[in-house]
């Protein structure tokens, strides 16, 4: 008996544009939400201390990046849902889990780990002490402190959000469907990882030009080491989603340790 192809896969999604569910429209600007989402969410922040009398409103906003990637992660999740929904899917059909291959998929995970652990934490380093002169200042830009009653809940509210949608946002649902709409895989792949990595210049923005650099091209290698193993092995998604939120939260103990 032949296997039932998963929904979510580049076949059943070519299946899929013929019909007319899928649209570049819908697919650019899923590519493109999380950018403008955090730009919107930061100037929301700084019109509210600028309207309570704040002289820096715009240098206010900064600390409160982690709740502008909680709100934005928020609704990527109910963009994700109101998406899939339109071709019949669900959510969860982007983590594209299979129970059949669970050991050689922790073993590909493994592996995808072990070359993660340089591949993003080297251009981080490096990229600061060549901008700034110092492999930590560009770091120390953006973790600031905050009222404790946020950072404890950010703690969390960060990380677990921003695990759930952000590859399957970027390799879920964009990957498969740039490849079927465009017929090209290398820019299936390059496209989002470009996305995933800029993202992160509004996250926060600060008017450095050395800062938004470090931000656009800091997370890029990791982001092509993700988008080549999920186009590789999609069923790798849940793994990955598991090691983001550690990851993440690696980071939002500053939250807590600086608040």
């Amino acid at each position: 008996m032949t296997a039932a192809i998963h929904p979510n896969a580049l076949p059943a999604v070519r299946n899929r544009l013929q019909t007319g569910a899928i649209t570049w429209d819908r697919t650019l600007f899923m590519l493109l939400f999380r950018s403008l989402g955090f730009l919107a969410v930061q100037a929301a922040i700084a019109l509210i201390f600028l309207l309570a009398g704040r002289p820096d409103p715009w240098e206010a906003s900064i600390a409160w990046w982690p709740l502008a990637a909680t709100v934005v992660s928020l609704a990527t999740l109910a963009m994700l849902v109101w998406a899939t929904g339109r071709e019949g899917l669900r959510y969860v059909d982007l983590l594209s889990a299979r129970r059949d291959t669970l050991l050689a998929d922790i073993g590909w995970f493994l592996l995808v780990s072990l070359l993660a652990g340089p591949i993003s934490f080297l251009p981080m380093q490096w990229l600061s002490a060549v901008l700034f002169g110092d492999p930590q200042a560009a770091g120390g830009m953006m973790f600031r402190a905050l009222p404790g009653w946020a950072a404890i809940i950010l703690f969390i509210a960060f990380p677990l959000t921003v695990a759930l949608t952000e590859l399957p946002l970027y390799f879920g649902y964009v990957m498969p469907r740039l490849e079927a709409l465009s017929g090209k895989t290398w820019l299936a792949v390059l496209l989002p990882a470009i996305f995933l990595a800029a993202q992160h210049c509004a996250l926060p923005l600060i008017f450095d030009w050395r800062f938004v650099a470090w931000r656009a091209v800091m997370f890029l290698p990791f982001a092509l080491l993700l988008g080549i193993a999920l186009r590789l092995r999609p069923s790798l998604m849940p793994y990955l989603i598991v090691g983001h939120f550690l990851i993440d939260l690696s980071s939002a103990y500053f939250f807590v340790a600086i608040s």
